[in-house]
């Protein structure tokens, strides 16, 4: 009767591959798990500090149209100096002109702001969004207790802050 070593331990080694793949796998479901929760809760920390900025809540309205029913020029806009530096409403104004906006004036805001917004009428933020785009203002949300008659008929209005 003949002895022989024993046979090398390969239920080892294929624990250790089955661990491996098990880890890999746990840390690709971890990072689109994340990718899939930070995505509502970045559009969250938006919101929070679009009210920040404009001192407003969103109220919850109709749906907004997905995308713009008026053409630039049929867009009236009202721009507003909300930072204090003499003649940047009118500066503002002559860009969004440029681009093709029908501006229905120029003046004050009734306050500073710390950062420039495009405000719309409900139902227009397709076309509040699309201005923000073509002047560089990053952010955009309903207005904010300006007066219908102070609109005087523009659909959106660009306040410029610092």
């Amino acid at each position: 009767m003949e002895i022989s070593a024993p046979a090398p331990q390969s239920w080892r080694t294929a624990t250790l591959v089955a661990s491996s793949v098990a880890a890999l796998e746990l840390v690709v479901l971890l990072i689109v798990g994340i990718a899939l929760v930070a995505k509502p809760l970045s559009a969250h920390a938006k919101e929070a500090a679009l009210t920040q900025a404009t001192g407003i809540a969103k109220v919850p309205s109709r749906p907004e149209p997905k995308s713009a029913t008026l053409s630039r020029g049929e867009t009236s806009v009202l721009v507003l100096n909300g930072n204090g530096v003499a003649g940047a409403a009118a500066a503002t104004a002559a860009r969004a002109r440029a681009r093709g906006y029908a501006v229905s004036a120029t003046g004050n805001a009734a306050r500073n702001y710390g950062q420039s917004v495009v405000m719309y009428r409900p139902g227009r933020r397709p076309e509040a969004q699309r201005l923000a785009r073509d002047l560089g203002v990053r952010l955009v949300g309903p207005l904010d207790g300006i007066t219908l008659r102070r609109l005087l008929g523009a659909q959106v209005v660009v306040v410029l802050g610092t």
